[in-house]
This record gives C-alpha cells, structure tokens and sequence, in this order.
C-alpha cells in the first residue's frame, strides 16, 4: 500500500511511533546513492544485535542496492493527475467491472469480512484491484533489499528504518526470506501491505492468499477507525480510514469512487 502510494504508500501505511527504532539509522550513514550502501549494511547489523536475530541479520546481509526500487520512488507523477486522468491511467471501467463480478462470485467470503469487521465488498474490490490488478501484478522487486535500500536512503531513512525491524520480525516468523519479492517499496501480497502493516494487521495466512489479503485489509481499515454502515466518500465517516490506506488525494479519491460503483452505488 505505500506511495507509488507512497504506495504514497506512505504509504499511507502509516508513521513511525516506535521510540528509538530509528536510531539505527541515525548511527548507520544514510546515502543518496548505493555506492556506500554496503558498509551502512555492516554498520546497521552491528548496531541491531541484540534487537534482531542472527538469522534475520544474515538474511539482511544478501540484500543489494535497489536501484529499481530508487527509480520508482523518485517517479511517482501518476498522483499529480486529475481523478479522471487517474483513473483513466489505472483501468478504473475493468476494475469496476471485474470487481462486480468477483463481489457476485465470493458473496460468501465478502458476507463474512462485512460480518466481522463492518467492511463492505466494494472498498476492499477497489483497493485490490487498484493494487495488484486482483492479483495479477504483485511485483517482482526482492522485497528485503527494496526495504533496506529505503531504510539506507537518506530521503525517508526514519520510516524505512521501522518497516526493515518489522521485516526482519517477519524473516523470525518464516512470512520473509531473502528471496521474497514484490513491489518496489516492500510491500508484499494482493492489497501489498508493508512489513509493519503486515504484523500489525494481517490476520493469518500468507498475504499472497486473497482471502487473508483482503481480512487483512479490513482489519486495517476497521483499526483506522472504519464504522459499519457509514458512508466512505470525501466528507463522510469512512473516508478517514481509506486516508490512512494512502497518503496520495487522487488515489484516495479513485478508491471511494471505485468501490462506490462496484457496489452498485
């Protein structure tokens, strides 16, 4: 979910509010090209012994400069469109119309979700489509290198600092290896949720799995304070929650429009 949201996806995923997890960083030297990424690597295991396994560490120690990952955050103009041109741009008609039929065809899966956490099918059809194409583009980025690399870019070193702990959490728990891949920020599964998304919100099962996808993104939807039965356009209830999905005005603005229509609205 970061800024492309970032995904604006800052990421929209949210902000850092770990005290001192970003000390790494402010010791490690960030930089602005890779050429001194291998020795902050070194420098950031040295100093995350004893907050990160061994295991995760030597996971980390495979990573290599994302120069895919540098490109992609740098040129994220699609979020300076207007929302027609936006979702002109993204396919919204074939969004609409696939997340029709996908809302007819898993009734049962969005009955359940709606039970459980107040969502209903169109927003969740929205953002998964918006996101990976229902699950057709996931992204072929190694995700631990594409996380280290934002946590070792100066630009938003503190943030990505927090997602590299929660990624190497997710190495500890068997979710991450070091051959994982996915979209250019980190962000992994069907609605692309970043590691500290994924810990806090992901509700077991891979997120590569759509259903676990989409509770998970319900679960964070709800926890970004999502209420049953209220309205999620611009200027009602809900709308908040689907702010907190994606930083990006544009993109926020095609989800509520998107899962609007596909809920017959």
């Amino acid at each position: 979910m970061i800024t492309r949201r970032y995904r604006t996806v800052a990421l929209a995923l949210g902000v850092c509010t770990a005290v001192g997890l970003g000390g790494a960083a402010d010791a490690a030297q960030c930089g602005n090209t890779g050429a001194g990424f291998e020795a902050w690597k070194q420098q950031f295991a040295d100093e995350a012994k004893g907050r990160a396994s061994a295991a995760s560490l030597a996971a980390l120690m495979t990573t290599s400069y994302s120069t895919a990952t540098i490109s992609a955050d740098r040129g994220q103009k699609s979020f300076k469109l207007t929302l027609d041109q936006f979702l002109a741009k993204r396919g919204g008609p074939a969004i609409v119309s696939r997340g029709r039929s996908l809302k007819q065809s898993q009734a049962a899966l969005f009955a359940s979700i709606e039970q459980r956490y107040g969502v209903p099918a169109g927003p969740l059809l929205a953002i998964w489509g918006m996101e990976t194409g229902f699950g057709a583009v996931k992204g072929n980025i190694n995700t631990l290198s594409a996380v280290a690399t934002l946590a070792y870019d100066c630009r938003r070193s503190e943030f990505f600092t927090d997602q590299l702990y929660a990624a190497l959490t997710l190495v500890d728990r068997g979710i991450l290896s070091s051959s994982t891949r996915g979209a250019a920020h980190g962000e992994i599964g069907h609605t692309q949720f970043l590691p500290k998304s994924v810990l806090n919100y992901g509700t077991g099962g891979s997120l590569d799995n759509a259903p676990a996808a989409l509770n998970a993104t319900a679960n964070f939807l709800k926890a970004h304070g999502w209420r049953a039965g209220a309205g999620y356009q611009p200027g009602e209830p809900n709308f908040a929650a689907i702010q907190g999905w994606n930083a990006a005005s544009v993109y926020q603005r095609a989800i509520a429009l998107l899962g609007k229509r596909i809920d017959g609205e």
